[in-house]
């Protein structure tokens, strides 16, 4: 397993969204400056929903209400959403790869409001071998971003360093080909740092802060304790944790497993 880049501290004090640099109480209140009254509420009703069925298989988590460090308050039980490799496009290379003015198919929502599975699927080159049918998703950003998994780094011939979506400092090069044209990027490739989308205030029910780095225990045959995973707090954000496949498969979790935070 490849080293962490980046420090703890700087993960904690601010997270990049394409060139943009954001800190907690930006990233929590820029929403409701953008009056995104439509997604927050989608968001929140999607949560209600996540718990309503969590309140089912576990009644006891199911009312957050005080700081996690409050033993007498019911435990944070989160669903896991596992990630594949994927691609994030930027307008310019969306032109390139598919034709000028071409746009995104929605094939499927994914849980966090506003962002989608397309129908559209680039190959993705290394300087060892190629990978084919890698999903795009959507919407286009600022910035390509290529998350691939530990293995596919080894396939590709690419180092990939393990940081936040949106930190490209010191991300590997990649070759991407589409139907129209390919790009080459002297960086945009990470393997994604595990993280949990959680609302700006189910976090500050449970003590949590935009940042923090926390630890879950997980059940099953290959229960164990997960550590290092980033809380990342916004108004529009569905409470779900994110994995790649390998870190799911080490402690036999799928989507919609829960997972208990532990602090």
């Amino acid at each position: 397993m490849e080293s962490i880049v980046g420090s703890s501290t700087e993960i904690k004090q601010r997270y990049f969204t394409g060139s943009s640099v954001y800190t907690q109480q930006s990233r929590c209140s820029l929403a409701e400056r953008l009056n995104m009254n439509e997604t927050n509420s989608q968001a929140q009703w999607i949560t209600q929903q996540i718990m309503a069925e969590m309140a089912k298989s576990h009644p006891e988590s199911a009312s957050p209400s005080r700081a996690i460090s409050d033993s007498a308050q019911p435990a944070l039980m989160v669903p896991v959403g596992i990630s594949n490799r994927h691609v994030h496009l930027s307008r310019e290379d969306m032109d390139i790869l598919f034709g000028y003015g071409s746009s995104l198919t929605r094939m499927k929502a994914v849980k966090q409001p506003g962002q989608f599975a397309a129908a559209e699927t680039v190959t993705i080159k290394g300087p060892k071998k190629a990978i084919e049918n890698v999903r795009i998703l959507g919407p286009l950003r600022s910035e390509t971003q290529v998350e691939i998994s530990i293995a596919d780094g080894f396939v590709l011939g690419v180092q990939a360093p393990i940081k936040m979506s949106g930190d490209l400092v010191g991300s590997s090069p990649i070759e991407i080909m589409g139907p129209k044209g390919s790009v080459t990027k002297d960086g945009g490739v990470i393997v994604a740092w595990r993280h949990i989308h959680i609302p700006c205030d189910m976090a500050a029910q449970y003590g949590l802060t935009d940042g923090q780095e926390v630890s879950v225990q997980t059940e099953g045959h290959r229960a164990g304790i997960m550590q290092r995973i980033a809380v990342r707090a916004t108004q529009a954000s569905v409470l779900e944790m994110h994995v790649d496949v390998e870190e799911a498969n080490a402690y036999g979790l799928t989507n919609g497993s829960l997972v208990k935070v532990i602090g």
